[in-house]
């Protein structure tokens, strides 16, 4: 049996999807399971970080996100027979960064409680996600313009369900304990270009208008804490210039190339029509 947490996320519902079908079984553990809508093959099970034991019963492995991760998690997943957790962190954790950022921080703390708890550990590292286009979708479902910071910011987007697959070989296939997987997109995209993709997509023209990040706010970053915004806005100035990392972690593990965004954006196509 494989846990999924977070599994009505963009990540964690490919993953079910992709577990399902190499026929695996799946427990997929969400807050609100009367809304997951999710498979009928998998056993959903609500998240109750607080009865962590029930979560686990027959599991012998993880996917966790960072946000789900506490040691006393870990330890109730590891008295019930959890050997192997695959986490889900961030492309931040490298040498030299920040340490001090809030990001860097949270995915810090979760990969040491991993390694602190006995659990056998695969980390997934994955830079710039695609879904983070879906903040312009509000202005592209009313309009042509897209109000955005830094149109030259670049970087190398990854699609959810490429993560979604190698998270998927990590946790059936022997070989990656102890690995952290460092992952993007195939090709640096700017933010202006990202627009004009979606746009593509849709068979409209959209244009990028640059907005100064000092008026930027909860109109253009609404799930994005104020105490983090100012931080992650200077990440994004960070990008304007400087070419992005890009791995072929993708293929090299799954056998498939990671898709560009523009497959991306027409696989989301809808998410941005009205």
């Amino acid at each position: 049996m494989i846990a999924v947490t977070g599994a009505t996320g963009n990540v964690g519902r490919a993953l079910v999807d992709r577990l399902l079908a190499a026929g695996a079984p799946v427990r997929a553990l969400t807050r609100d399971p009367r809304r997951a809508a999710l498979p009928e093959r998998a056993e959903v099970v609500r998240f109750r970080p607080d009865h962590p034991t029930a979560l686990f019963t027959g599991a012998t492995r993880l996917f966790l996100y960072a946000q789900a991760c506490t040691a006393e998690l870990l330890a109730a997943a590891r008295d019930q027979g959890v050997r192997h957790v695959v986490l889900l962190s961030s492309g931040i954790i490298t040498e030299g960064a920040d340490e001090t950022h809030p990001i860097h921080l949270m995915h810090a703390t979760a990969e040491r409680q991993i390694r602190d708890s006995g659990l056998a550990w695969t980390f997934l590292r994955p830079n710039a996600f695609a879904t983070n286009a879906l903040q312009y979708a509000p202005q592209i479902r009313t309009g042509d313009t897209v109000r955005g910071v830094y149109a030259a910011g670049l970087s190398a987007p990854i699609h959810e369900d490429d993560i979604a697959a190698v998270a998927e070989r990590a946790l059936l296939d022997d070989g990656h304990e102890g690995a952290a997987h460092r992952m993007t997109g195939p090709a640096a995209i700017s933010n202006a270009e990202q627009v004009t993709a979606i746009g593509e997509s849709l068979g409209r023209k959209l244009t990028f208008v640059e907005t100064d990040p000092a008026e930027a706010g909860p109109e253009l970053f609404p799930h994005v804490p104020p105490s983090l915004l100012e931080r992650l806005l200077q990440t994004f100035a960070e990008t304007v210039g400087t070419p992005p990392e890009i791995t072929g972690t993708v293929e090299q593990i799954t056998g498939t190339p990671a898709r560009t965004f523009g497959q991306w954006a027409h696989d989301h196509a809808d998410d941005f029509r009205a």
